[in-house]
């Protein structure tokens, strides 16, 4: 039994320390199925989301899953914290319990003495050095230095993570957040593109085109690193990372296979690495197959009349299109590159994915402000067609 025991603790201890390695200090992807952190997430966030599907109030619905990111990382550090506790318990238990307890004096239960290995194991580990246990060994002296230094190592550790983690967070929501003016909320394609038809607007197209290419470059290296980020959402539920995400590849799709202009260049360069970014992110969770292994089977997010649509849309604003009837063709060839794993975490995540034209908005702030603008201009070249045309002659 103290064999068991003795090589039950190993598991537990060098599991830990190996998903902690793997979750917090290696800067790639996680491998491996029976990880303890790809295990807890299974576990906790399938009965998360369907105790939140019964809620039919939409808003409490976004709060009860916006509540799951921060406290999911409270319990994977305290489902840490526990196993540690029990491996080190085991260690003692199969040194014999060597600990002079005086609440036990009186008994020689085996479960009794398990009982003062955990309460060893757990004030070594927190650092609390109470004292009021005893070890009678010099092995079990040994061990309880080990864990001591384990314990504030695990310390340490979650004080540096806890700052990065939300630092990655706040860098990933600003982006976001500027968003809401240049593409709507919820953000479109055809709402980015519509905000950009201005003189000079290529220009400006193609500088927030690199911001978001380097923004999906932020977004590969933090989210593979810190996948518990994908369950983190934004502050308003019209807001969310994937929704950016894909607004984006669609944005690009369209600049690429319908629209013509000198801002293409960039957006192939932005698509790849946001698209890699969505597909990397959809292998960490798995989501780019069925469970049976066959290809996902997703709703068309641009039926062949909704593109027309799309187009119409567009070319109220201005936007050159190409008009080859192969433009619908190339634009599904391009939305099969990254569509399917939008739709697999969509569908993990609850997260909605963005529609291509969002419908007509009343009182929407966006074209109340142009409108403002144009009222204005209007009235000023008004007023200057009124004003008379004086020379230095005329004021001598």
């Amino acid at each position: 039994m103290q064999v068991a025991a003795f090589i039950a603790g190993i598991l537990f201890c060098l599991g830990v320390a190996l998903d902690a390695f793997q979750t917090i200090i290696l800067p790639r992807r996680p491998t491996g199925r029976f990880r303890i952190t790809r295990i807890f997430f299974i576990a906790t966030w399938v009965p998360w989301v369907l105790m939140a599907d019964r809620v039919i109030d939409k808003k409490l619905r976004g709060q009860i899953y916006s509540i799951y990111g921060p406290l999911s990382l409270l319990l994977l550090l305290l489902l840490w914290a526990i196993l540690l506790i029990f491996g080190f318990g085991l260690f003692y238990f199969s040194l014999g319990s060597p600990f002079g307890d005086a609440m036990m004096i009186h008994t020689n239960s085996a479960w009794a003495q398990f009982d003062t290995d955990l309460y060893v194991s757990g004030t070594t580990l927190f650092t609390l050095g109470l004292g009021d246990v005893v070890p009678h060994s010099l092995l079990a002296r040994a061990f309880i230095i080990f864990e001591s230094g384990v314990g504030l190592g695990f310390v340490a550790l979650v004080i540096g993570y806890l700052p990065v983690l939300y630092q990655s967070f706040s860098r990933r929501e600003i982006n976001v957040a500027l968003l809401d003016a240049r593409a709507g909320s919820p953000p479109n394609a055809a709402e980015l593109l519509r905000r950009h038809a201005f003189e000079g607007s290529e220009e400006a197209l193609i500088d927030l085109l690199e911001e978001w290419e380097r923004w999906s470059a932020e977004i590969l290296e933090s989210h593979i690193s810190y996948p518990l980020l994908c369950y983190y959402r934004s502050q308003h539920d019209t807001q969310s990372w994937l929704a950016a995400l894909v607004s984006i590849l669609d944005t690009c799709a369209l600049l690429i296979s319908v629209i013509e202009g000198a801002h293409s260049r960039q957006a192939q360069l932005t698509f790849v690495m946001s698209r890699h970014a969505l597909i990397d992110i959809g292998e960490v969770f798995e989501v780019l197959e069925r469970k049976d292994g066959k290809p996902r089977t997703d709703p068309d997010r641009l039926p062949s009349k909704d593109f027309y649509h799309l187009c119409e849309a567009l070319g109220e604003n201005q936007l050159r299109l190409c008009g080859d009837p192969a433009a619908a063709k190339r634009l599904h060839t391009i939305r099969a590159l990254y569509e399917p794993a939008a739709h697999g975490l969509s569908d993990y995540l609850r997260l909605p994915l963005p529609v291509w034209v969002a419908p007509p908005k009343v009182n929407d702030q966006w074209s109340i402000l142009t409108r403002m603008r144009t009222d204005a201009a209007t009235a000023l070249k008004s007023a200057g067609d009124r004003t008379p045309f004086f020379n230095d002659e005329d004021h001598g």
